[in-house]
């Protein structure tokens, strides 16, 4: 591939987060490297917060998105798993050293020296865009084939929202027919943590606002529902639940949680607020509970994430928008109207600059 060769996508400039056209160089096509065209990709939640540089790690000109589903057009010449036309996916990870102790245990997501897919910067020193773009090229390793069965609008924010939840419940041990799972927040998350509860076989009771009551047990499926304000349904729950997974990105309460789960329960944290949490410590130690935090998933297990949506036939609940749209997106997101990912259709409507 031509050095040179260019692409383009929609970039923040500062932390106002409006995106508009970007034109950038593509980064050269290695030995071990995939080029994608883009043809699909989610809007998340850390998206929104890199772009208004909310965690301070902003690198602008920001080309957000991570939730990437294209079309293999050029491979290097030491490329295995894939070929010219094949669909593959791409999610948070763009590079990550491949030989410490956690690389070595298929868990790159907790590398050091992880370099994210977007707002990243790469040993070369080249600067990552992510999938609001044409095209993108990464390593081999850190891209998954996606299985036939599966639509690709649906399929893409699995590749965040999707492993983030199924690894954390793998992980937490809390992937076993007949556990009860609590599920915080009903969001691009959240609906994905019901999903793949109800098909690893487990009660589901969904704690949210009141307004999501029907959706969340007649549309996803969901065992019961409690209102997260309501005192009186939150006490008749008190110790019913062998674990949590707490998907609000923003910052509440979570001790009345605590109060939700069994002895010896489990609270996991995959929401990433951006200012501290209140804790009290002693309803953990009365229960000998415990608090977790989760980050999506290593490579290996985003495949095997795929396999097993594939197997049970779950995709996102999307809403799909053209590339223009993306900045009422984000509004709309930052406002929690969207049920329940936004994914864009960057291949029939980005336009160059």
């Amino acid at each position: 591939m031509d050095q040179r060769e260019k692409a383009f996508g929609w970039a923040a400039r500062d932390s106002s987060g409006l995106l508009s056209p970007f034109s950038f160089t593509l980064r050269a096509n290695g030995e071990e490297d995939i080029t994608l065209k883009v043809l699909y990709c989610g809007v998340c939640h850390t998206d929104l917060s890199t772009i208004k540089n909310e965690w301070g790690n902003a690198q602008y000109p920001v080309v957000p998105g991570h939730e990437i589903i294209g079309v293999v057009t050029d491979i290097g010449l030491k490329v295995s798993n894939f070929k010219i036309g094949d669909i593959a996916g791409i999610g948070y990870i763009a590079f990550s050293c491949l030989s410490c102790e956690n690389c070595s245990s298929n868990f790159e997501n907790y590398c050091p020296k992880l370099v994210p897919s977007f707002n990243g910067t790469l040993p070369d020193e080249t600067t990552t865009y992510g999938g609001f773009s044409n095209k993108i090229t990464i390593n081999e390793h850190f891209s998954v084939k996606i299985p036939e069965n599966l639509p690709l609008p649906g399929t893409a924010p699995l590749l965040c929202g999707g492993i983030t939840v199924y690894c954390a419940l793998k992980n937490y041990g809390l992937n076993r027919p007949g556990l009860h799972l609590g599920v915080v927040g009903l969001g691009g998350l959240g609906h994905l943590a019901v999903k793949f509860a109800k098909a690893l076989g487990m009660k589901v009771s969904v704690v949210s606002s009141g307004g999501k009551r029907e959706e969340a047990m007649k549309i996803l499926g969901a065992d019961s529902f409690l209102v997260r304000g309501n005192s009186e349904e939150i006490k008749a729950a008190q110790g019913t639940m062998d674990g949590i997974i707490d998907t609000v990105p923003a910052v509440h309460d979570i001790v009345p949680l605590i109060g939700l789960l069994k002895t010896h329960g489990k609270l996991l944290m995959v929401g990433s607020p951006d200012k501290p949490l209140e804790l009290t410590v002693y309803p953990l130690m009365s229960g000998g509970k415990s608090i977790g935090g989760s980050m999506i998933g290593g490579v290996k297990d985003m495949q095997e994430m795929l396999k097993f949506a594939a197997a049970h036939h779950i995709t996102a609940e999307v809403e799909v928008v053209p590339m223009d749209y993306v900045n009422t997106a984000m509004e709309r997101l930052e406002k929690g109207d969207v049920r329940y990912r936004f994914v864009i259709d960057v291949a029939k409507t980005i336009e160059a600059e």
